[in-house]
Order: structure tokens, then C-alpha cells, then sequence
């Protein structure tokens, strides 16, 4: 049996250092509201304000341009003070302002059927011309359905948006499908506008709008949707191993 004296000479083994507590993960729901916040803010704001100004008993007129003060803002603090355009805030005003001059239009009812297709061209351009200058704008709306908030696709996003030539060629296919879409069903309409009698063009402008939003849906799911899906999901196995 050890002795008093052993036993207070003995070394005492050192306390395991307290360990500091991990990270709690972002949830994936908080997650995916952070990637929907633009979309939210930039496009959703302002629908949302024009449509409750306008059941307000605001005028047309009036209602774009109050809803067009959040879009302006945000487009302005962007280039002043991040140097950077935000394109979908951008993007809200163009189509308000279009908007707006066309409301200044009266008279001739078949120019007055040009009005909303005069609105989709000009996200159809501008759905195009960013796609073609390799900069697709809407990856910005796309991205939160594909990585869904989950940390591990969100970074293989970032990694294939950065290194892979195919996926940024998806990513171009995706925003040129729906700016070319949007520029035929204008072109569609604009014919029809001055061909086909007015009050059947009426609802048959709605009727193409739809056909040519379908037809994106399907054509940008199987050619860039699809397609990016898969490259996600692979990068994701691998960055796992």
C-alpha cells in the first residue's frame, strides 16, 4: 500500500481542456430563406406594393412609381456604394419605367394590346443579353430551387459556378431559354396585335404568354435544369469522400 507521502507526490493527470461547443448547422429552412432574399426583396416587394397600392385606390401610374422606390434604392445603393449592378433590383425599375411610358399611351387599341408584351420583351432582353455576355441573370432566381439551402450544394454550387465550363454553359442555356421565350411570345403578340381582330387578341394574348412560359419550363428543365441538377449531386458525392 502506497505511503501519505507517495500519494500527495504522485502526479495528478491534467483535466481534459473544455472543448469549445460546435457550430450549430444553419438550419436548411433559414437557409433557403437567405438564398430566396433577393428574389424576395427585389421582385416580390414590388409586386406586392403595386398590387396593394392599387387596391388602395392608388392609380396605375401613381402605384408603379411607389413600387418602383424600393427596386431604385436598392439598384442605386448597389452601384454607389458595393460598385457592383444589382441586376434584378435594375431590372424591376427598367420594367416599371417601361411601364409607366406605355401608360402615357392612349387611343389606338391595338397599340394598347402592345403594352404587356411590350413589358415581357424587355425582361426577355435583358434575360438574353446577360446570358449572351456569359453573366446569366437568372441564376440568381435559380439557384435556391436547385441547392435548397443545404450548405453542401450551396458550395458545390459556388465550386462548379467557378470551375466548371459546363455547368456556366447550363447556367447560360437556362437564363437564354426564357429570354428567348419571352422575346417570341412578343413578337407573337405584336403580330397578332395588328392581324387578328382586337377582341379576340384580348384573351389570346394571355393564352400565348402561358404557351410560351410552358414551353420554358419544359425546354429549360431538360437542356439546363436537369443537367445542373445531376452536376450538383455529383460534386456533392464527391466532396464527401
Amino acid at each position: 500500500m502506497s505511503s501519505p507521502a507517495a500519494t500527495l507526490t504522485a502526479p495528478v493527470a491534467a483535466a481534459p481542456a473544455p472543448t469549445a461547443p460546435a457550430a450549430a448547422p444553419i438550419a436548411p429552412r433559414k437557409a433557403l430563406l437567405d438564398s430566396l432574399m433577393p428574389l424576395l426583396v427585389d421582385v416580390g416587394v414590388p409586386l406586392a406594393s403595386y398590387y396593394a397600392l392599387k387596391a388602395a385606390g392608388l392609380g396605375t401610374f401613381g402605384a408603379l412609381a411607389w413600387s418602383s422606390v424600393v427596386p431604385a434604392v436598392r439598384a442605386v445603393w448597389g452601384v454607389v456604394c458595393e460598385r457592383r449592378l444589382n441586376g434584378l433590383a435594375a431590372l424591376m425599375v427598367s420594367v416599371n419605367a417601361v411601364s409607366l411610358l406605355l401608360g402615357l399611351v392612349a387611343g389606338d387599341p391595338r397599340l394598347m394590346l402592345l403594352k404587356d408584351s411590350a413589358v415581357s420583351s424587355t425582361i426577355g432582353l435583358t434575360f438574353l443579353v446577360t446570358a449572351l455576355r456569359g453573366r446569366p441573370m437568372m441564376s440568381a432566381g435559380l439557384r435556391p430551387w436547385l441547392t435548397r439551402g443545404e450548405a453542401a450544394k450551396s458550395a458545390a454550387w459556388e465550386r462548379l459556378s467557378a470551375g466548371s465550363s459546363a455547368f456556366r454553359r447550363a447556367e447560360v442555356r437556362f437564363s437564354a431559354v426564357w429570354g428567348g421565350a419571352l422575346l417570341a411570345e412578343c413578337a407573337v403578340r405584336a403580330v397578332g396585335a395588328y392581324t387578328v381582330p382586337v377582341e379576340t387578341m384580348v384573351w389570346a394574348g394571355t393564352v400565348v404568354l402561358m404557351v410560351a412560359m410552358v414551353l420554358a419550363f419544359v425546354v429549360s428543365g431538360r437542356f439546363a435544369v436537369a443537367p445542373m441538377e445531376r452536376m450538383i449531386e455529383d460534386e456533392v458525392r464527391t466532396a464527401e469522400r
